[in-house]
């Protein structure tokens, strides 16, 4: 295991209960490369700026990648170098994106056998979440690198709401109440939600009405933020270094705080004669003391895309976590032996679009 110090790393493996079975570096400057070998397989845990320049090191040396990170304009450039060398680059294998991946899949291959590929309303949504267990007034508490979580509201969002492509340059000015299992929450789009429309083969025939990737708050969420939202709708990156740097400090996650990841994907699809299928997935997980459920939630399936390179079942190139219906399957089976299983709903519709 490398670390960006050797200290950092033992106190991580010693949390663990691994210390003396893993062996420890320091992540210094041409250390990593000197000891990748050919079949290596690279777990980048990194920021996302990083990936890059490991996947070049790991197409020169005949070593795969693996990541929990979104694909990036670098990291794609580079798929077709790695293939045709024979490195297979896995990416989207966490949660968020990775989970929620599995889960759309899966329903829109429900769905198609239920209805077919044709489908006069389809709604898509997928929201994620990490979230305090216990709510404060801030309704957040930050466990990754602060400036990131408040940039990213500075990212303009694009997805498709009643049928139109729309774009948020303020992805917050689309939030919108969620109701989950009796529990109020608030949601708003995040990224660009409508590459994943190819990305999850929906159907040429579908109408969609709606397909939205999201994150997802405790509700209260908006009107805590407001502040917050008047220094980042200025775009001053040094008053956001601030702002980020006070609310970290005002708002950490310690040892005595309880995450909860909650993960929710539906999809309704309806014909025109008013029949269709409606099927969701809910994953709801709190931390412990040993480990926060972000952790559970982002390691596990990234341990298992692992475990699929070792076994030769993933093809060279870009992969992303599983795709088809029966790799999906052995994911979730994993994750369900591993305490993470989402809870599975569906409900046909009948011609008056009540449940059958």
């Amino acid at each position: 295991m490398w670390g960006r110090t050797k200290a950092r790393a033992a106190g991580r493996l010693a949390q663990l209960g691994l210390t003396g079975r893993v062996g420890i570096r320091a992540l210094s400057d041409g250390a990593l490369a000197a000891e990748v070998r050919p079949g290596d397989i690279v777990v980048s845990m990194l920021p996302a700026t990083e990936h890059a320049g490991l996947l070049r090191l790991c197409v020169e040396h005949g070593a795969h990648f693996a990541c929990s990170s979104y694909v990036s304009e670098p990291i794609r450039e580079q798929a077709a170098d790695a293939a045709r060398k024979g490195v297979v680059v896995l990416t989207e294998a966490g949660l968020d994106p990775g989970i929620d991946h599995l889960l759309a899949h899966g329903l829109i291959e429900r769905a198609r056998t239920a209805v077919g590929d044709q489908a006069e309303s389809v709604e898509f949504t997928s929201y994620c979440g990490g979230l305090p267990a216990d709510p404060n007034d801030f309704r957040y508490r930050f466990s990754w690198a602060p400036y990131g979580v408040l940039a990213a509201l500075n990212s303009p969002s694009r997805y498709i709401d009643q049928g139109v492509e729309r774009t948020s340059t303020h992805p917050w000015e689309a939030t919108r109440p969620h109701h989950l299992g009796g529990e109020e929450f608030e949601v708003y789009p995040n990224r660009d939600s409508v590459p994943f429309v190819a990305q999850y083969r929906v159907p040429a025939g579908w109408h969609l009405t709606s397909f939205v990737r999201g994150t997802l708050r405790n509700a209260g969420w908006l009107k805590a933020w407001e502040p917050v939202f008047e220094t980042v709708r200025t775009g001053d990156e040094s008053q956001v270094h601030m702002l980020a740097d006070e609310l970290a400090k005002r708002y950490p996650t310690t040892d005595a705080d309880r995450d909860r990841v909650v993960l929710s994907v539906a999809l309704d699809v309806r014909r025109a004669d008013g029949t269709g299928w409606h099927g969701s997935y809910l994953l709801d997980l709190t931390g412990d003391g040993t480990e926060s459920a972000m952790a559970r939630c982002v390691s596990l399936p990234l341990g298992y895309g692992i475990t699929r390179i070792l076994d030769g079942a993933l093809p060279t190139g870009l992969n992303r976590a599983a795709e088809s219906a029966e790799e999906v399957g052995r994911w979730l089976r994993f994750l369900g032996d591993n305490g993470v299983e989402p809870e599975f709903q569906e409900t046909p519709r009948s011609s008056r679009g009540a449940s059958a």
